[in-house]
This record gives structure tokens, C-alpha cells and sequence, in this order.
């Protein structure tokens, strides 16, 4: 995201080129096939450079929920 010289409006919004997040500083920039992309992790990085090499990722585990058992 960027502020205005003034710091009243957002001139425009940058969201990163994996998970789509709003990156509210510089980001970071990373070149993936040829292509500048920005990201808003190294997580996120690794992640779309490996997508974009065509390794299949595991998915990300989710926090249990529900029901816990006990004893």
C-alpha cells in the first residue's frame, strides 16, 4: 500500500504476487521466471518459486478445531 506525499489517502494498493496480502512497506522483490514479482514474505518466495517450477506443494495444516478428547 501507498500513502500520499501528505499521508492522508492510499495512492494505490500492492498486494503480494502469492497470497495476495496488502504489503504496507517496500516488500520484497524477487525475479521468477524472468518476471519481477513482489512478495510479502521470503515464505512467500519459496513458495510461488516452487509453484512456478512446477513442484507440487504440501498443504499448509490447519489448526485442529472441534472436538478435543480427553483421557
Amino acid at each position: 500500500m501507498r500513502f500520499s506525499d501528505n499521508g492522508y489517502y492510499i495512492e494505490r494498493y500492492v498486494k503480494c504476487d502469492n497470497c495476495g496480502v496488502l504489503i504496507y512497506d517496500e516488500g520484497i522483490s524477487a525475479a521468477v521466471k524472468g518476471k519481477d514479482q513482489l512478495f510479502c514474505s521470503d515464505w512467500c518466495v519459496q513458495w510461488f518459486t516452487a509453484r512456478a517450477d512446477g513442484v507440487e506443494q504440501p498443504r499448509i495444516p490447519l489448526p485442529k478445531q472441534g472436538i478435543h478428547e480427553t483421557g
